[in-house]
């Protein structure tokens, strides 16, 4: 009996029946397709040894002056520069006070000691770094105080607590796999001061929510937010998510955390050294500056600083949502309009705020929560111009789009899409796999990110049952092509200023994605357990019975450097067209050791699969055959 060489069609299928896809594949996981055919995805190893705290939602990688390679990297508690593999704290100060406003009182027996500072403006989950603090008498001496901390209960308006830990042990020297790992003091019965007269405390901006919570009452929101006993407006807890957007000016990064202020980084004045972050308001020369945003950009064209969703410059402080203002060209600080600047804004109108921008070579497209513009730069005495592209068109969040040359993909609502010219929906083959098992309620979590090693659009996205990012789906576009799989990971940014591309892992860890098999998280680093299974091929139409005798997988193990590589090839049949599988064998390929499986099973109908879950081994699967007799019974 000859054999039958079974080609598959590529990508996943899952908006049919799987007896209806046959020919095609049906589930798969930490598998790509290329030119047509399955293939492990590559493995991820972390980005040096330290860690962040919180849950990254930005990534932005950037060569200074120097060649040193930097990234932007935001989380809900912290915005950090790395370099090197060291988290270097950036996060801005909101506010800092006069000498002698904030008292100290420890309890003996306890490592708590609360604090006193009038109207402090903090949440539980803040950063606040003491200085000038004199020994309180005992156990709690000056350099256990004069260090940064994160509080612990906000009590009231004036008054919150810490946890004091040794002395000269800073935030990043004991932040451990992404949590905070320090050794406490206890006071004893003669720390009975305040800490003197000299105390400043300089607080950083307030943090964010990393997961989003919908209702009101008890419970809802942050912390301290609002008054005893009052509710929460949605709207507020959905901004409250902590994402952020930055941009490079030259070396220098401009970033936003969203609903909030414009922060400017001067790499070169703090060279090699990294000083905290300042508001653009207070820049030498500032002129009707912002503050605060749901989006900021550089519009690399034309070196304009784009701000979305801002306060007017009639109004600072009063955002409005649905305002775009630009500042002064190559000038990061004006932003008030004149006869000899270019600074200047313009409102939309259809919709009620703005969700995202993304930049492509050629302009800006600009989405609010009905409408999609593009934003063009036209010169004076306009500066830009704006155009409605598109009324009814969903965007599931802030970071949901990612722009690819002059295209934008994107993740709506219940569909995917995508700009080149006209906006377009996508054909996805796996869209009801999506969306029927989909959180919507941390929706503004999806983030989009770009392959272009391999033209690859990645969305990560959360499933029903979770509210942290725990799967993604992948759109090849040069192939047309649809996959997916299950990945911790919530933010992404391609290859350029790094060989790899970066992702940020749950963990607090930076992760350099396609290097090496393996799964790098773990020390040593683990196999990936990847597999793609087909939907049921007929044998002989599904009439009679035939008998499965041998299976050629037609399996490479190139570049696996594992010292034997090797794959299983599962083989499921069935006795009914459509039914399920009743019987399954499952035969180990090695490479170079021998180019066939035998097996005994009987049936209407076939599946094949192949899995591997060694270490140092990838795999692609070519055009498997397989040796099918008929038993002569139907």
């Amino acid at each position: 009996m000859p054999l039958t060489k079974f080609q598959f069609r590529p990508g996943i299928n899952r908006e049919v029946t799987s007896y209806s896809n046959e020919g095609g594949w049906r589930d798969c996981d930490k598998v790509r397709f290329t030119k047509g055919f399955p293939e492990k995805i590559g493995g991820w190893v972390k980005k040096g040894v330290k860690s962040f705290l919180g849950t990254a939602r930005s990534l932005h990688p950037w060569r200074d002056l120097s060649g040193s390679r930097l990234v932007g990297l935001g989380t809900d508690l912290k915005f950090y520069i790395e370099e090197g593999g060291a988290y270097n704290d950036i996060t801005p100060i909101r506010t800092t006070t006069a000498a002698g406003e904030v008292t100290f009182s420890a309890t003996d027996g306890s490592s708590v000691v609360e604090i006193t500072d009038l109207g402090h403006g903090a949440i539980t989950g803040d950063f606040v770094t003491f200085s000038g603090a004199a020994s309180l008498g005992g156990n709690v001496i000056a350099g256990v105080l004069n260090q940064e901390y994160q509080i612990t209960e906000v009590i009231d308006s004036d008054t919150y607590t810490i946890q004091v830990r040794e002395a000269g042990t800073s935030i990043p020297s004991i932040t451990v796999d992404g949590e905070l790992v320090p050794t406490l003091v206890v006071a004893n019965s003669s720390d009975t001061g305040d800490g003197g007269a000299s105390v400043v405390g300089a607080y950083q901006v307030n943090i964010g929510l990393s997961t989003a919570i919908f209702g009101n009452g008890w419970g809802a929101g942050l912390w301290s937010r609002g008054t005893w006993g009052s509710g929460t407006d949605i709207t507020t807890l959905t901004t409250n998510l902590r994402t952020w957007s930055q941009d490079n000016f030259g070396e220098d990064l401009i970033f936003n955390p969203h609903n909030g202020g414009i922060y400017y980084f001067d790499r070169s004045a703090s060279y090699p050294s990294f000083d905290r972050a300042v508001a653009i308001n207070d820049l030498a020369g500032s002129s009707g500056a912002p503050t605060v945003a749901k989006q900021v950009l550089v519009s690399d064209r034309d070196r304009h600083v784009i701000a979305f969703g801002c306060d007017p410059v009639d109004d600072i402080g009063t955002q409005d949502p649905m305002l775009i203002r630009f500042s002064d060209q190559e000038n990061v600080a004006d932003w008030t309009p004149t006869a000899t600047n270019t600074a200047g804004d313009l409102r939309l109108g259809s919709g009620s705020e703005i969700v995202s921008a993304y930049e492509t070579r050629q302009q800006i497209l600009v989405f609010t929560d009905t409408a999609l513009y593009a934003m063009q730069y036209l010169g004076p005495p306009f500066t830009f111009g704006i155009n409605l592209i598109s009324e009814n068109t969903s965007v599931q969040g802030v970071n949901s789009g990612v722009a690819v040359d002059d295209m934008v993909f994107w993740m709506g609502r219940t569909e995917f899409y995508m700009y080149n010219g006209s906006v377009q929906r996508i054909p996805c083959s796996v869209r009801s796999y999506v969306f029927d098992d989909f959180n919507f309620n941390q929706g503004e979590k999806v983030f989009a990110g770009l392959n272009s090693a391999h033209s690859e659009v990645w969305w990560f996205y959360p499933s029903a049952s979770s509210n942290n990012i725990d799967r993604y789906v992948v759109y090849n576009y040069a192939e047309q092509s649809w996959f997916y799989g299950t990945l911790a990971r919530s933010a992404w940014v391609d290859r350029g200023a790094f060989e790899n591309p970066l992702a940020a892992g749950l963990d607090g860890y930076l992760y350099e994605h396609e290097v090496g098999f393996d799964d790098g998280s773990t020390a040593p680093a683990s196999a990936i357990d990847s597999f793609v299974q087909s939907s049921p091929i007929d044998i002989g139409d599904g009439e009679q019975f035939s008998l499965i005798r041998r299976v050629l997988p037609d399996i490479g193990f190139e570049n696996s450097t594992a010292e034997s590589p090797s794959a299983d090839v599962t083989v499921s049949v069935a006795n009914q067209t459509g039914g399920s599988y009743l019987r399954s064998a499952t035969g180990t390929f090695f490479n170079n050791d021998r180019n066939q499986l035998d097996f005994r099973l009987r049936g209407r109908q076939l599946s094949l699969k192949v899995s591997c879950d060694n270490t140092a081994t990838t795999w692609r699967l070519g055009s498997p055959r397989v040796d099918l007799r008929p038993d002569g019974r139907r």
